[in-house]
């Protein structure tokens, strides 16, 4: 009786196991501002749907990394001042809830962006 309490209890501990391990887990998007302007940026806000995150500063060569989790859709905004004050807004690409993965945002000369989305749809 006693071997087979033990072994029913082995089981559901098993199985509790499997069930936390694989549990859900919600789906996130790794962002990465990389500024190659050739100069500092200040403000910089990057927008995306239902928030937005950004720095006071962002150096020339320097990377900004944030992990977003996405509701709703719409498009990715960035803005930021560039030298002089002169401020730049960008429109990148559009983000649907559930999409996970990582988006390169890299800033270059001349208020120009690239978007590099590397995104996985929810299934």
């Amino acid at each position: 009786m006693a071997s087979l309490y033990r072994s029913r209890i082995g089981v559901a501990c098993l199985l509790l196991v499997l069930l936390m391990s694989s549990g859900c887990r919600s789906r996130h998007v790794e962002i990465t501002v990389e500024n190659r302007t050739g100069a500092a940026v200040e403000l910089l806000e990057v927008d995306y749907p239902s928030a937005s995150f950004g720095a006071n500063s962002l150096a020339a060569g320097a990377d900004y990394d944030y992990r977003i989790q996405i509701r709703g859709a719409g498009a990715v905004k960035v803005q930021y001042a560039a030298a002089g004050g002169l401020k730049k807004q960008i429109d990148g690409p559009t983000l649907s809830e559930g999409e996970h993965g990582r988006l390169l945002i890299v800033l270059l000369p001349g208020g120009k962006a690239e978007f590099r989305p590397e995104l996985t749809a929810a299934p």
